[in-house]
């Protein structure tokens, strides 16, 4: 018993004095101390009372987590830039339907959004709200066949009324019907869309229309609204009458222009597609610029398979699209759980919420003549 009881111990303290083996030099000590410098806060949710709190203490944890806090952390720069950057919010996804309506709405009324870059579905499905219709909750296990046949569609787990659709397509070419037929840029288009089609305060073209938010759509031939202004086009042609016309170049301009007569931008991505590229092309369309100051992303893609939503940040700067410079992040989560955080973080902040004024853009058909603070 006691020679196996002196073979234990003997193993014990081998293994015990492992560690007195490691011999460090006093550059790899120093080494060391930097990478070992910050520890990991364990969250302890029992001090969090608010979103902004919540974010806050995500800045001292770790994987997405701590990405979304410095998503949140690079916003709140943005907007205390006394340089007063102007800000462009790209838009894709199934926003609506994921019921992120009001958050974009309140950030572009809190003027933390200065110009709109959007897919037309969210456009169209904010303004099929806005006349009183609603995405339902559904699940995406349906009998789609069974909902075809009650003209019911389905977005992943929101159904929504085709009726009602139908009667939003109505609306808007109606209201495309009675512009003077001539070319339109998608931000003149989108305005006047604003203007007319409802008074609903948590309507994101309304609210942006109010402040002057100018919202640009490069792809909206592919969405509802492009489906709708298809029919009549059909019907202008057929009555062999003039009708108003959209030009997505135009759109190159006037954004071009913005950025140029802009001191400095920041760029924000929900998801990516056509309206990240188009605010990274924004930066690059005419005359060389720095690049946008600041930047981050949301999105669920990964760069390695080669897609634009998944295109880093610091690829852009390649292209000259995003500054050398810039203050940039990513968070790599699903936007109806990404965009509320980043969002609450910088709304539930009394000092940004009164401190930015939105931007008087001065219009003269194309040509951007002014750009001011209100």
């Amino acid at each position: 018993m006691n020679s196996k009881r002196k073979e234990a111990d003997v193993a014990f303290k081998y293994f015990e004095s492992k560690a007195d083996e490691i011999k460090l030099s006093k550059d790899v000590q120093k080494q060391r101390d930097r990478f070992l410098s910050i520890p990991v806060t364990q969250l302890d949710l029992s001090r969090v009372r608010t979103i902004r709190e919540l974010v806050s203490a995500w800045s001292k944890t770790s994987i997405q987590s701590r990405s979304i806090s410095e998503c949140a952390k690079v916003y709140e720069n943005m907007i205390l830039d006394p340089s007063r950057p102007t800000i462009m919010l790209g838009l894709s996804g199934a926003l609506i339907a994921g019921g992120m309506r009001k958050v974009i709405r309140d950030l572009v009324a809190a003027g933390f959004v200065d110009v709109i870059v959007s897919t037309g579905a969210i456009l169209y499905q904010d303004i099929y709200q806005a006349t009183g219709f609603n995405h339902f909750m559904g699940t995406p296990h349906s009998d789609d066949a069974l909902l075809h046949d009650l003209y019911i569609d389905r977005i992943y787990d929101a159904y929504v009324d085709e009726v009602g659709f139908v009667k939003t397509d109505d609306l808007i070419g109606e209201i495309a019907s009675e512009m003077e037929p001539r070319k339109y840029s998608t931000r003149q288009f989108i305005q006047i869309l604003g203007e007319r089609a409802s008074k609903d305060p948590n309507s994101i073209v309304c609210t942006a229309a109010k402040n002057g938010v100018p919202i640009f759509c490069p792809a909206i031939a592919d969405s509802s609204i492009g489906i709708g202004l298809a029919g009549l086009y059909r019907a202008a042609r057929k009555a062999k009458r003039g009708l108003m016309q959209l030009d997505t170049i135009q759109d190159n301009y006037e954004i071009a222009q913005i950025v140029l007569k802009s001191k400095k931008t920041g760029s924000i991505y929900i998801g990516g597609g056509v309206p990240k590229n188009y605010i990274n092309d924004a930066a690059v369309m005419l005359d060389y610029t720095p690049g946008h100051s600041y930047a981050f992303q949301i999105t669920t893609d990964a760069p390695h398979w080669g897609g634009l939503t998944g295109s880093t940040l610091d690829e852009a700067k390649s292209w000259g699209k995003v500054s050398k410079k810039a203050t940039r992040a990513t968070a790599y989560v699903e936007a109806t759980i990404g965009l509320p955080l980043v969002a609450g973080y910088v709304l539930g902040s009394n000092k940004l919420l009164n401190g930015r004024k939105h931007l008087k853009f001065t219009w003269k058909g194309d040509l951007l003549e002014g750009l001011s603070t209100r």
